[in-house]
């Protein structure tokens, strides 16, 4: 049986894995823009930082039509991004009250549990895919011995 906290947590690590997909978009259009505005040959910290803020205001669905516009193997994968911003969508903005009471009992929380696990599936599914754009095999990759512990500044 599950609990709310266990809710709780599953919907911190959706939207954690929500939000990586959302920087590694975000890190796709950087490269192209800079690519595109020159900058990897001519430094303009002005025109980076301007490329830079208006890729990091957009939301998960603006950057998936700016990705569309920049990027032609993106078409590849249209389907898995459209269904991962849907469910991302719905994790946001409507996941509470859809399940409603459901929370107030362990069986409930069994039921959102089993759908946080499904959306994270969609949206892990989908952040995979853009790092195969970038050249990156999420499952090929080795264990890391240490993960870093330390904030580092962005």
């Amino acid at each position: 049986m599950s609990s709310l906290d266990d809710v709780y947590c599953k919907f911190g690590e959706v939207s954690e894995a929500a939000q990586l997909l959302e920087t590694a978009l975000g890190n796709i259009l950087l490269t192209v823009g800079a690519i595109d505005a020159d900058l990897l040959e001519n430094k303009d910290p002005e025109k980076a930082a301007t490329l830079f803020k208006s890729i990091n205001r957009d939301t998960l669905g603006q950057l998936l039509k700016r990705l569309h516009k920049s990027v032609d193997s993106a078409a590849n994968i249209e389907s898995v991004l459209t269904t991962a911003l849907s469910e991302r969508n719905r994790l946001a903005h409507s996941f509470y009250r859809q399940h409603n009471f459901r929370r107030n009992s362990d069986v409930g929380c069994d039921i959102m549990l089993n759908d946080l696990n499904a959306i994270h599936e969609v949206i892990i599914t989908a952040l995979k895919a853009v790092h195969i754009l970038s050249g990156v095999d999420l499952d090929g990759l080795l264990p890391v011995q240490a993960l870093p512990t330390a904030h580092v500044e962005i």
